[in-house]
């Protein structure tokens, strides 16, 4: 494939981000970067993810190249680095496998001449509002106004802002994630300004359909955030004031006019007309909203055979699900590549490690400006001045931007040539920056543990923003801090452990079956074990899709695939024992079919599923004609002659969740519903159908069949919790009761079908929660490690998770969680060798008193008693380092005094305890 790069006008190996040629740059053009909000110029940093790489120039507003003079820059630029004269390249990659990510575009609301967006400087887009909150942010996170800089004291969010219109745009579907921000920026930003601040929503359906996202909707009422159901029209200035009239209906049917300070246009996201242009040179297939079109059994494998998507480009979506689609397409590129696998790789050069033991402390410190999230609060070059002066420290820097590739290769110069034997870098968060960091060390030839990290941005600049110079001083204070700790630390070890081959997948449904194939597609052999006898799970109930697909077809093809699969071995009947071991050495015992064996393995997918709710309100098990969602399926797959006789059908929604006892959204169920209720009224179009709802949650291209159940004659009622509908017989009458939202009285439906939407359940398993050392939150599903970064794994290394195990959803979804767990899980597989962390805790044996405090506190069980009969130390605790997470809790909790975290002793820590108070 051919890729083009664009000129960037600046030669990056001769760049050093010096910023001469920024200062006198006199072409000023709208920030991308800050949304338009603030000013930046024709030759500006170009970032990446908040982290700085090199300048850059814009062809279009460059003065020089708009063959207009100037060139100041190049005059200016001390390494030479500005090349007026480079060209287009055109690279030719010989690649196996392509995955496309290119991302989306915001909605541009210029258009809606009644939003006033294009004239009115407090009319802003949540884009550009959540810059605003930004610490690092054209306002430095301050909240303002832009037309007088003045804090607002009333916003209002105006939802579905360029979706779910095709009246002012050609946008019908849903974006997904612009109810969650939107709500996510009122609370903030009533944190920023506190409780005084009137904040206002205003919207159709309320779209918390993730996980936790129903209670942080709650929370958000209790916090005093306004939800006014309903579609404001247009946006009015009032005089001068810079204040804005909207004015809507309530849901009683009353004209209210509000005056707001701010409004925020919370706009939806649309693939751009060259993404579009892309897919046609590319030959993939793209939906009626010009999305990629992928199938619900591989939902990352576009039309072209070996080409992935991931992200919004395959369809709206929040970061949990793109993180998923990443994975997911990862995986389908390994499989797709498995045979040629090693065959191109490169293995760095090992620099030799320093030894560093019962030498002087030679302490590096470097001190990171990043751009003004530091320096714009703290001095930083009277911080680099104070670090000299401190104990132990020979060389001192202060750096622009400390985590940039160049500056990593001049620190690594830097401490060979200095003979450093210790680093400290006060910068950001070591968090997300102290891999990098140790990364440089070993570059450097150091080992990784010979580092401390002082973070002068989120607990110093950010939060005292207001106050420099308290700010700069206490900058000083931990720096000193971490210099005193820096001074004491030793080299750290980490032990190397061999990882078994092998994976275990809990679950034979279709999340666990596309995990297994994943992984034996990839060439490792894999088990699965199922509790029932047969496998499928939860999608043997299902009829069809919304995409027309019968699941029983599809979901007998993938039995097939998985019973002639070589490479994998199914345990039907089959539960787990017990298990044993930890990350790339797991020894799992498995019982049934009238024995038990022990399995070894070195990861584990958990993909359980999860069980239909059985209602205990709306009298059902009372008549057969009150059916479950699932039960309705059955009857629509045998073709039962009550549908087809059927006069008249009701749904209603939210049976079992959203529930004070169960306050989450279970997710499919508006859908399943609303593709439900299109069946019957392509088998009867002269059916009455009702569907009775709270909110429609049909996001995404979902959107599509709402409006197509609409176009049916499908008619939707809203009722809210305090105001559930009724059931009730009157002989063999079978009437629904439900308040009509529009006139708000009673309307009496007689129906002859009754199907309630019930939750998903999870299936609680503890006892395998407790195996693996995993978390189950107070609902019942299983707690993953990040619930944005890391959705389809656990905090317990070599353990996996994927499914209805993790949260209600449907099968395209939890397909792409399955095949990202088999990724996260082949990340480990593949090295063959793992290490565990240094800093573990360590047990002095001669100190041990036996009294188990430590076994009975660790959550991750790594200490142990040794045998009564051993040689050395009998019946003394002892820490397995390939299991302990390096919490601290057990050193902590020990009588004795017996055991130390390395990289953490008592000696280290009080140091900076008593560095803290110590003068400049």
């Amino acid at each position: 494939m051919e890729i083009v790069r664009h000129p960037r006008y600046v030669d990056e190996s001769k760049c050093i981000a010096c910023g001469a040629c920024y200062e006198k740059c006199p072409k000023k053009i709208p920030d991308t970067y800050n949304q338009g909000l603030a000013k930046r110029k024709a030759i500006y940093v170009e970032y990446a993810q908040a982290v700085p790489l090199k300048y850059r120039i814009d062809p279009d507003t460059c003065i020089y190249l708009q063959k207009k003079k100037c060139g100041a820059c190049k005059k200016l630029c001390p390494t030479g680095a500005i090349d007026f004269d480079m060209k287009e390249k055109i690279d030719t990659l010989n690649v196996g496998s392509v995955v496309l990510a290119p991302g989306f575009k915001p909605f541009d609301p210029s258009g809606f001449d009644t939003y006033n967006y294009a004239n009115l400087p407090n009319v802003m887009t949540a884009t550009e509002f959540e810059r605003i909150l930004s610490a690092s942010g054209p306002t430095t996170g301050h909240l303002i106004r832009m037309s007088d800089h003045k804090e607002p004291k009333k916003i209002a969010w105006l939802q579905c802002v360029g979706s779910r219109d095709i009246n002012r745009c050609d946008n019908p579907a849903c974006s997904s994630v612009c109810c969650m921000y939107a709500i996510k920026e009122a609370v903030i930003a009533k944190e920023h300004s506190g409780d005084d601040l009137d904040c206002a929503i205003f919207y159709m359906d309320m779209r918390t359909m993730g996980k936790e996202f129903e209670r942080f909707y709650e929370n958000a009422k209790k916090k005093g955030v306004r939800f006014i159901r309903c579609r404001v029209h247009s946006i009015v200035p009032v005089g001068d004031t810079g204040d804005m009239e909207l004015r809507y209906v309530t849901d009683d049917g009353q004209v209210t006019t509000e005056i707001f300070e701010q409004v925020v246009l919370s706009v939806g996201l649309q693939t751009p007309p060259e993404l579009v242009a892309l897919a046609d040179r590319l030959g993939i297939s793209l939906t009626k909203g010009n999305f990629c079109k992928t199938d619900p059994f591989e939902p990352v494998a576009t039309s072209r055979e070996g080409v992935y998507v991931c992200g919004a480009f395959q369809g709206p979506k929040d970061i949990p699900q793109s993180v998923i689609d990443a994975g997911a397409a990862a995986s389908a590129a390994g499989e797709f590549l498995s045979p040629a696998r090693n065959t191109l790789t490169r293995v760095p050069e090992i620099v030799p490690e320093t030894n560093v033991i019962n030498e002087r402390p030679r302490v590096g410190v470097f001190v990171c400006r990043c751009g003004v999230n530091i320096a714009g609060v703290v001095d930083v070059p009277a911080v680099a001045e104070y670090a000299r002066t401190l104990p132990y420290v020979e060389f001192v820097a202060d750096n622009l931007y400390s985590c940039s590739q160049d500056t990593q290769d001049i620190m690594a110069q830097t401490i060979r040539e200095q003979n450093l034997n210790r680093v400290v870098v006060a910068a950001c968060t070591p968090k997300t920056h102290e891999p990098l960091f140790q990364e440089t060390l070993i570059a450097a030839g150091l080992n990784k543990y010979l580092f401390e990290m002082a973070n002068i941005r989120n607990q110093d600049s950010w939060v005292h923003k207001n106050n420099p110079e308290l700010a700069t001083e206490k900058a000083m204070d931990l720096v000193r801090m971490a210099v005193s700790k820096a001074a004491l630390i030793q080299p750290l070890k980490e032990t190397a452990l061999n990882v078994n081959q092998a994976a275990l997948v809990i679950g034979g449904g279709v999340s666990g079956m596309n995990a297994a194939r994943s992984l034996s597609r990839q060439g490792y052999v894999t088990h699965i074990v199922e509790k029932s006898d047969t496998l499928g799970g939860q999608a043997r109930n299902l009829h069809t899709l919304p995409s027309g697909d019968k699941v029983a077809d599809r979901l007998e093809k993938l039995a097939a695939q998985i019973e002639a699969d070589e490479k994998i071995t199914v345990h039907l009947n089959t539960t787990l024992a017990g298990v044993e071991g930890f990350v790339g050495n797991f020894k799992t015992t498995l019982a049934g079919n009238g024995g038990e064996q022990v399995l070894e393995h070195g990861v584990a997918v958990i993909a359980t599923g999860g069980q239909e709710y059985k209602p205990a309100e709306y009298r059902y098990g009372e008549d057969p004609r009150i059916l479950t969602s699932l039960e309705l399926d059955r009857k629509l797959m045998d073709n039962d002659p009550a549908i087809e006789s059927a006069r008249s059908a009701v749904f209603i929604q939210c049976v079992g969740s959203r529930e004070p006892e169960r306050p989450y959204c279970s997710r499919i169920c508006c859908t399943h519903s609303v593709h439900n209720s299109i069946e019957l009224k392509r088998a009867n179009p002269d059916m009455n159908v009702f569907i009775l709802y709270r909110d429609v949650r049909t996001y995404g291209e979902k959107e599509y069949l709402y409006r197509e159940a609409r176009e049916l004659g499908v008619i939707f009622v809203r009722f809210d919790l305090e105001h559930k509908p009724e059931v009730r017989k009157d002989g063999d009458r079978l009437i629904v009761r439900v308040i009509d939202h529009v006139l708000g009285i009673p309307m009496d439906i007689e129906t002859d079908i009754l199907t309630l939407a019930s939750a998903i359940l999870p299936n609680r398993e503890e006892k395998l929660a407790r195996f693996f050392k995993v978390p189950l939150n107070e609902d019942g599903f299983f707690v993953e490690k990040h619930a944005k970064l890391g959705p389809s794994e656990f905090a317990t290394d070599g353990v996996f998770l994927c499914g209805l195990a993790h949260y209600p959803k449907p099968i395209d979804e939890s397909i792409a969680q399955a095949r990202a767990a088999a990724s996260r899980a082949i990340t480990l597989l593949a090295r063959e060798k793992i290490h565990t962390s240094g800093q573990v805790a360590e047990i002095n044996p001669s100190w041990c008193s036996q009294c188990g405090t430590c076994v009975s506190l660790c959550p991750y069980s790594a200490p142990t008693f040794r045998s009564p009969e051993e040689r050395f130390w009998p019946g003394k605790a002892e820490i397995n380092p390939a299991l302990c997470k390096g919490c601290g809790l057990c050193v902590a909790s020990c009588r004795s005094g017996a055991i130390h975290l390395k990289g953490f002793d008592n000696d280290q820590i009080f140091a900076q305890i008593f560095s803290m108070n110590e003068a400049g």
